[in-house]
């Protein structure tokens, strides 16, 4: 513990971290870098462990994360949790995309404490992904799950792949949406959910 009370305390699997460490190693020398100067010393042991986390949603299941709080109440209005920080890489060049996930729910019996929302948004983005598949993974598990009599999940992001190489249009977002039940067969429960994140789909 340091001075000011505080432990920094990792969990990691050592020997997964020192086996991506060492392609990193690799990696770093064929980019004409030398691992073994100062500011490089320990990086291959950091960018494992950077990995495991930033892909720790593989050892997570979602519907478990959403059925450990379930209630049943009466209650059959929309249920929105927006502006959910969401964090991913992009599968074909593992360069982040970063932005926000805005999800919604009508119950139908079954309600989830709102805390699993966000963390099922988690575990779906921290694995290798496409935001296409990201939207429509959040969408049939809280479907599967609460069986609800609608969900809609819209996602705004902006990627690296497309800011920092290719086009380099560094102010671009994406958006994706995806609705099952209510949200998809009625247009003023969809406009309702959409006026509700502030967002204006076209």
């Amino acid at each position: 513990m340091n001075e000011k009370g505080y432990e920094r305390i990792d969990r990691y699997d050592e020997k997964r971290v020192a086996e991506i460490g060492q392609h990193y190693k690799a990696i770093l020398e064929l980019l004409g870098e030398d691992p073994q100067r100062e500011g490089l010393l320990k990086s291959p042991e950091r960018i494992g462990k950077a990995m495991l986390y930033l892909t720790q949603g593989y050892d997570q299941d979602p519907e478990s994360i959403l059925r450990s709080a379930l209630f049943h109440e009466d209650y059959k209005q929309m249920v929105v949790v927006k502006d959910i920080e969401m964090y991913s890489l992009c599968e074909h060049h593992m360069l982040p995309f970063v932005g926000k996930a805005h999800v919604a729910y009508i119950p139908n019996g079954t309600i989830v404490g709102l805390s699993k929302i966000p963390r099922i948004v988690d575990a779906y983005a921290r694995r290798l992904q496409v935001q296409e598949r990201l939207t429509k993974q959040i969408k049939d598990c809280i479907q599967n799950t609460l069986n609800p009599l609608g969900v809609a999940v819209v996602i705004e992001a902006q990627h690296m792949c497309m800011s920092m190489r290719g086009v380099s249009k560094q102010n671009s977002v994406t958006t994706t949406s995806d609705f099952t039940g209510s949200f998809k067969k009625d247009i003023r429960t969809r406009e309702e959910f959409m006026r509700l994140i502030g967002a204006n789909l076209h």
